[in-house]
């Protein structure tokens, strides 16, 4: 009986000499496998049909470098550039209007974001450019005075439509950074004796700019996209010119192509300024970043021919 019972311990102990490893499968995802067919097949379809229609794709390379397009690149990067500008400039001066003790100040900035974030911006840049309908002058006293249809230009249209719009914008974003900064650091400013102004130069917007700065970026690479709307109130940048170009050349929908393209192109370019900026200001924020893409290409690189595990 003992035996019996020895024998048994001895088996479950030691495993049997012509033992397998256990072989781990994976688990299939049948799931990922239908629906990348099916993104493939919807991409070959998209491309299929747009292979067979009557469109005539040489048009698009014949005037990518026109001087008029070029010409319009560079009106909608100053137009956009000027824009947030005025965007960042009043989207501060709202933000510190909203946070104000003052009733009367508050209440204003409040009205103005309610209005602007409330309103389309093409209706805002038709407003603009009409407004001559209405005041035949524009007087300031003896500072100028002349007919607003002189006065209200396509660019000043554009300029006040989108950068006023995107000052409403710009309040709502620095407003979340100022309030992102804990009321410590104001009270302890406060009790070394610096007034409230200077609190803000000095300590509170410094370390909102963390929160701040991703948004802004964002609404940069938008504000690059919404300068097509100022075409309408007839002021010439990329689109207008593509449109122009379109109808010219009796190709419409290639020109749009082309457009679409060059937004493209200036829309990924300010994409990679955001993620380095954006990583500059991180860097308060955590103990090791991540790496960039070109350094994960670089690692990759030389990970090449090495030997897996142990030393070269």
């Amino acid at each position: 009986m003992t035996v019996d019972i020895d024998k048994t311990a001895g088996t479950q102990d030691t495993p049997p000499a012509g033992a397998e490893a256990i072989k781990a499968i994976p688990v299939r995802h049948y799931g990922r496998y239908v629906s990348a067919v099916i993104a493939i097949a919807l991409l070959v379809a998209i491309i299929y049909a747009f292979g067979q229609g009557r469109i005539n794709w040489h048009a698009v390379p014949d005037y990518f470098f026109d001087d008029r397009i070029l010409t319009g690149v560079g009106k909608t990067l100053m137009l956009t550039v000027l824009s947030m500008v005025i965007g960042i400039v009043g989207g501060i001066v709202l933000a510190v209007m909203r946070l104000s003790k003052n009733p009367v100040t508050s209440s204003v900035a409040w009205f103005y974001i309610w209005f602007f974030r409330g309103t389309p911006v093409l209706v805002q840049l038709f407003l603009w450019f009409n407004l001559g309908l209405v005041f035949e002058y524009i007087n300031l006293m003896p500072f100028y005075k002349d007919y607003w249809s002189n006065f209200m230009t396509p660019l000043l249209t554009a300029l006040l439509g989108l950068g006023l719009n995107e000052a409403a914008y710009m309040a709502e974003i620095c407003r979340a950074g100022l309030l992102a900064v804990d009321e410590g650091q104001t009270e302890a400013a406060h009790a070394l004796g610096m007034s409230h102004g200077r609190t803000l130069r000095r300590i509170v917007i410094p370390q909102a700019m963390r929160v701040i700065v991703p948004p802004t970026g964002n609404e940069v690479i938008n504000m690059l996209k919404t300068t097509s709307l100022v075409a309408a109130v007839q002021f010439p940048e990329l689109f207008r010119y593509a449109q122009d170009i379109g109808q010219t050349s009796g190709a419409p929908v290639e020109m749009y192509f082309l457009a679409a393209a060059w937004y493209l192109i200036m829309t990924s370019v300010l994409s990679v300024g955001q993620y380095y900026i954006e990583r500059y200001y991180a860097r308060g924020s955590s103990r090791q970043l991540p790496p960039t893409p070109w350094q994960k290409v670089k690692a990759n690189m030389l990970s090449i021919g090495r030997p897996k595990g142990g030393a070269a």
